[in-house]
C-alpha cells in the first residue's frame, strides 16, 4: 500500500512526501486538539521507528468539528479514518450498530484487567469492548490558593455552587484581568452542555422524564441555568460564551482565572512548567453541588477505536495497544514528567509512587472517576444512561441545539426563560420527529 505522511493541525495542512515503499501501511488517525493528543502525535515517531512498515497520517481537529466529521464518516461508512478518537457516548452506540471493530483477544501483555472497570464498561456494549481509553476523566474544582489566602477565603473540600459564588466574588478583579471564575460557555453537547448538565443534575433537574418528555420547563432547570449564567456573567472573563475547554484551560494556566470547574485531566497540564504559570498555586477540591451530590460530576474517556470501514484494522489496533499501554505512560513521563501522564485509565498508574508523588491531584481524580455513576445520576428516574449527556444517537443534534440556546443566555442575547423555552420546544420537536414521543 503506497503511503504518505501528513498532518492536519488546526486547519494547517502540511504536504507530505511521496515515494514510500509500496509495502507500507498508512494509518489515518483522527483526534481532538487537546494537549494529551498533541503529545501523542509527537511521541508517535517512536512507534514509526519501531514499525517501519507503518506511516501515520494525523488529522487533529477542534472538539465540535471532530465529532461532526467522525459521525458523518461512521454513518456513511466513509472509510476516511483507521483510528478514531471517540468517547463514552459514541463507543457503546456505534459498537452496538456494528460500526466499530470489537477489541477481542487483547494481547496478554497489554494487561486489560489493569484498565479501570468503570471505564471499560463505559466503552462497551452487549459485553463487547469497542474502544480503549487514552485517558479518562471526571470533574474537579481548581482554585488559586494564593488568591484565596489573600482574600481570607477557604475552599471547602466539598464546595457548593453558593460557595463558589462567594469565593469568586471575593477574588474577582477584572481591572487586573483576573476573573473570579471560568466556566465553559461555548455551544456544543460536549462543551457547555457537558458542564451544565452535571450542575443541573445537582439541582434536581433531568433532560427527560420516563416518557421522553423534555423537562426544560421545570423549576429545577431554571434554578440551575440561572445560577450558571449569573456566575459566568458576574465573575467570568469577557466573551465567555465563546470559551470552550481549551480556552478556559489557557485562561487558568496563564493566571487569569481564580476558580475553574472542569475536567480532572487538566490537572496534569497545570502541573507542567512548560505549559502553566500557576504551578505551586493550585488547589483541588471536589466538583460543586447545588442541592444534591448525585450526578454532580461526569465520567468520560477519550478513547481510540477502529471503524469497520478501515482497510487496516489489525495495524490500527496495534497502534491503539501502543498508545494506551503501560509503556506509553512511561514514555510520556520521560517526555513531560509523571504529573502529565494520561490519567484515569490504569490501576497501576495510581499504584505507582512516581505518579502519586508528582500528582497531588491523583487521589481526587480517581475518587471522582470511581464515584460517577452514569446509570444513577438524577433525583427522579430517567430512561437514559449518561451524566453529562443522554445516551441516544439523537443527542448530538439535540444537545448542540440546546447548547446554542444556553450560550445565547450566557452572552446576554437571550434571557434564561427564553433560552429554556426554546430548548424545550426544539427538544420536544426533535424527540417527536425521532419517534420517541407522539
Amino acid at each position: 500500500m503506497k503511503t504518505r505522511i501528513c498532518a492536519c493541525l488546526l486547519g494547517t495542512t502540511i504536504i507530505c512526501g511521496a515515494g514510500m515503499s509500496a509495502a507500507q501501511t498508512r494509518l489515518t488517525i483522527a483526534t481532538v486538539n487537546n494537549s494529551d493528543m498533541v503529545i501523542m502525535q509527537e511521541l508517535s515517531a517512536q512507534y514509526e521507528r519501531e514499525h517501519p512498515d507503518v506511516d501515520l497520517e494525523w488529522v487533529i481537529m477542534e472538539e465540535n468539528a471532530l465529532r461532526q466529521q467522525l459521525t458523518t464518516d461512521i454513518t456513511t461508512n466513509g472509510g476516511q479514518y483507521d483510528v478514531m478518537t471517540i468517547g463514552m457516548f459514541e463507543a457503546p452506540l456505534w459498537g452496538a450498530r456494528d460500526w466499530l471493530q470489537p477489541f477481542e483477544d487483547v494481547p496478554a501483555e497489554y494487561d486489560l484487567d489493569d484498565v479501570l472497570q468503570s471505564v471499560r464498561d463505559g466503552l462497551s456494549a452487549d459485553g463487547k469492548l469497542f474502544a480503549l481509553p487514552f485517558y479518562a476523566e471526571s470533574q474537579m474544582t481548581f482554585y488559586r490558593t494564593d488568591l484565596l489566602e489573600a482574600a481570607g477565603e477557604t475552599m471547602p473540600e466539598q464546595p457548593t455552587w453558593d460557595d463558589i459564588e462567594r469565593i469568586a466574588a471575593a477574588i474577582h478583579d477584572p481591572d487586573k484581568q483576573l476573573y473570579g471564575l471560568c466556566l465553559r460557555g461555548k455551544a456544543g453537547w460536549g462543551e457547555n452542555i457537558g458542564q451544565i448538565s452535571p450542575m443541573a443534575n445537582s439541582y434536581g433537574a433531568r433532560w427527560f422524564d420516563m416518557d421522553w418528555k423534555a423537562q426544560f420547563d421545570t423549576p429545577e432547570w431554571k434554578e440551575a441555568l440561572t445560577k450558571y449564567v449569573s456566575l459566568v456573567q458576574n465573575y467570568g472573563p469577557p466573551g465567555a460564551s465563546s470559551n470552550g475547554y481549551n480556552e478556559s484551560l489557557t485562561l487558568f494556566a496563564t493566571g487569569n482565572c481564580g476558580i475553574w470547574v472542569d475536567a480532572t485531566v487538566s490537572a496534569g497540564f497545570l502541573a507542567n512548567p512548560n505549559q502553566s504559570t500557576v504551578i505551586g498555586k493550585v488547589g483541588y477540591a471536589l466538583p460543586p453541588i447545588g442541592k444534591y451530590k448525585k450526578g454532580n460530576h461526569y465520567l468520560w474517556a477519550w478513547a481510540l477505536a477502529v471503524p469497520v470501514s478501515s482497510d487496516a484494522p489489525e495495524a490500527a489496533k496495534d497502534f491503539i495497544y501502543w498508545a494506551t499501554s503501560k509503556p506509553y505512560i512511561e514514555l510520556v513521563a520521560e517526555h513531560s514528567g509523571w504529573a502529565s501522564v494520561p490519567p484515569g485509565t490504569r490501576i497501576s498508574t495510581y499504584e505507582n509512587s512516581n505518579y502519586t508523588d508528582a500528582a497531588p491531584f491523583a487521589a481526587l481524580t480517581l475518587q471522582t472517576i470511581q464515584d460517577a455513576d452514569p446509570t444513577d445520576q438524577t433525583q427522579e428516574e430517567v430512561p437514559y444512561v449518561g451524566i453529562s449527556y443522554v445516551g441516544i444517537p439523537e443527542f448530538q443534534s439535540i444537545g448542540t441545539t440546546v447548547g446554542q440556546e444556553f450560550s445565547a443566555a450566557i452572552a446576554g442575547t437571550k434571557s434564561v426563560d427564553d433560552a429554556l423555552a426554546a430548548a424545550q420546544a426544539s427538544t420536544i420537536k426533535a424527540m417527536a420527529d425521532a419517534g420517541y414521543t407522539k
